[in-house]
């Protein structure tokens, strides 16, 4: 499922215009991300917990040249599903 889809199904299951329903995903999906950018966790229950983890700095190696180079620590989003959710899946 892709985003106009989602939006698609939002917009059937509540009833809304598909250009509102496509506000309200835009609208969650920027809260998520702004949530993560200021560096807290969104947990949405039963669903599963949107966090930021941080990668150290590491040596690597450029598959070119064989240099060695060192790739910066970074900060990186992390999904942990919830229960309901590996239930539903499985």
């Amino acid at each position: 499922m892709n985003k106009s889809e989602l939006i698609d199904h939002v917009a059937k299951q509540t009833g809304l215009t598909k250009v509102a329903a496509g506000n309200a995903v835009d609208a969650v999906l920027s809260g998520i991300t702004r949530s993560m950018k200021e560096g807290n966790d969104v947990a949405l229950v039963g669903f599963g917990t949107f966090s930021v983890g941080q990668r150290d700095a590491r040596e690597g190696r450029n598959p070119q040249t064989g240099e060695s180079i060192t790739v910066p620590a970074r900060k990186v989003p992390k999904f942990k599903a919830g229960t309901a959710l590996k239930a539903a899946v499985n």
